[in-house]
């Protein structure tokens, strides 16, 4: 009997030993997991913040692209607007340039009639 006494009491000092040292892989098991938590927060933060960044840049390009497109409407419409402007202007020179082509033929008509006159004379 006492032999298996002393066999007990090894055998519960191995179990409360094992216990022991389960309980401390335990806590450093929890320890590491809550180091990987606050890891992983962080993480999550920088990449939360990084997204909003990148949101806010997009946002930003879109009110920049919508400035440049209203900008480019505007140019075409001067443009268009200075393309008529010249038709016109063009329509105009030509009107004048034949104006000019037949008030020159008239000055000659009538140049050579007043030299013929002189020559009578």
């Amino acid at each position: 009997v006492a032999m298996e006494t002393v066999s007990l009491e090894h055998q519960i000092q191995s179990v409360q030993r094992h216990i022991a040292f389960l309980k401390k892989e335990q806590m450093e098991l929890l320890h590491d997991l809550h180091l990987e938590i606050l890891r992983l927060q962080k993480h999550c933060s920088e990449l939360t913040h990084d997204l909003e960044m990148k949101e806010l840049e997009a946002r930003q390009q879109d009110v920049l692209d919508r400035e440049l497109e209203e900008k480019c409407r505007a140019m075409e419409a001067q443009l268009q607007e200075k393309e008529k402007d010249n038709l016109e202007l063009r329509k105009e020179l030509q009107h004048k340039e034949t104006l000019v082509a037949a008030l020159r033929s008239s000055l000659r008509s009538k140049e050579r009639r007043f030299l013929e006159e002189l020559k009578r004379r």
